[in-house]
């Protein structure tokens, strides 16, 4: 049995704890299943252990030495400031731990906020790493040393294995279950939760929750909506806004995490993806109207963000829309 130990503080996020528990226990019952010995042995530790407990589905081991450490989402989101967050008694507490099973040799893994308090122990410091893509200004400003790529949604480097927002802890769990149990047990646990492969955050990032700390680079995002299909510049975006190219690349970074160029490029693929999902235009048209001359470098773009071509994107909405239930006949009535 793989000895593995999950760390919650108080303000952990109940699902993602919670998913780790029931992911581990669905593994070790298609174990059992196929006669075959539990695959995990669970324990829980940290100032928050108490409250989940009681969701163990096994009984809790007391091994000292974990071989795989699962750091969930903490809810560290919920404080005003993550600076002075990551310095409370139950984050150092935390950090401790982290730090006592990374000597004993385990296997450190973390997802969303987690990865945040990862990142503050120093441990990832010169590694690549990811985290929920909302982060990424906080994680760059905080902790430049650590490799970030925010497109990724489970990044494994040497010892260390990270995921991005906090439900990319069921694909990070999953992976987890693939390499300590086997893929056929992996696979049993993605078939018994419906979990399609999923490979990229990118398709769920948006310009303007990222922009919103930086009321200039929101400003630029605002006002270069309306004319991407002009055609403009990195340096166009940034006269429009009162900066030089200089401040305005420190400042979107800042909010963003991205260049920019992806910047700009971010914006263009948001605004392609809502005319192909809601409108009947070519695809050329598309690319035109958000400023791309060469439709193949829109395409390319697309398929990287989402998984998906233009055509299989509006193939996609389009049975959405089919397949949805009608509105009640008073509202019918009334439209």
């Amino acid at each position: 049995m793989i000895a593995t130990t999950i760390l919650t503080l108080e303000t952990a996020l109940a699902s993602s704890v919670t998913v780790t528990i029931d992911v581990l226990a669905m593994a070790n019952r298609i174990c059992i299943a196929a006669g075959r010995p539990l695959a995990f042995e669970v324990r829980i530790v940290g100032p928050g252990a108490g409250l989940f407990r009681p969701f163990l589905a096994f009984p809790e081991a007391s091994h000292d030495e974990p071989e795989l450490f699962i750091i969930p989402a903490q809810g560290l989101s919920k404080a005003e400031c993550y600076r002075t967050r990551l310095t409370e008694p139950d984050t150092i507490i935390a950090r401790d731990l982290i730090l006592a099973a990374r000597r004993a040799g385990a296997h450190i893994t973390a997802s969303c906020t987690g990865s945040l308090l990862l990142a503050s122990t120093g441990l990832l410091d010169g590694k690549r790493a990811t985290s929920a893509w909302w982060l990424a200004p906080v994680f760059d400003q905080l902790y430049p040393a650590v490799a970030l790529d925010i497109d990724e949604l489970v990044l494994r480097d040497g010892a260390f294995t990270t995921a991005g927002a906090a439900m990319a802890q069921i694909d990070l769990m999953v992976g987890l279950i693939a390499r300590y149990a086997g893929a056929e047990v992996a696979e049993g646990c993605a078939r018994r939760m419906v979990l399609d492969e999923r490979r990229s955050q990118l398709p769920y990032m948006a310009i303007g929750l990222l922009a919103a700390s930086s009321e200039s680079v929101a400003r630029a995002a605002a006002w270069a909506r309306p004319r991407l299909g002009d055609g403009i510049s990195v340096n166009d975006v940034a006269d429009a806004v009162g900066q030089s190219p200089r401040t305005f690349s420190r400042r979107v970074t800042a909010a963003t995490g991205m260049s920019p160029v992806r910047f700009l490029q971010q914006l263009r693929v948001e605004r392609a993806v809502e005319l192909i999902e809601t409108t009947t235009l070519a695809f050329e048209e598309v690319a035109y109207r958000v400023g791309y001359s060469d439709p193949s470098t829109l395409r390319g773009l697309i398929q990287r963000r989402s998984g998906l071509g233009p055509r299989e994107l509006r193939a996609r909405i389009r049975s959405s829309r089919a397949h949805r239930l009608p509105p009640p006949l008073g509202v019918a009535l009334r439209a």
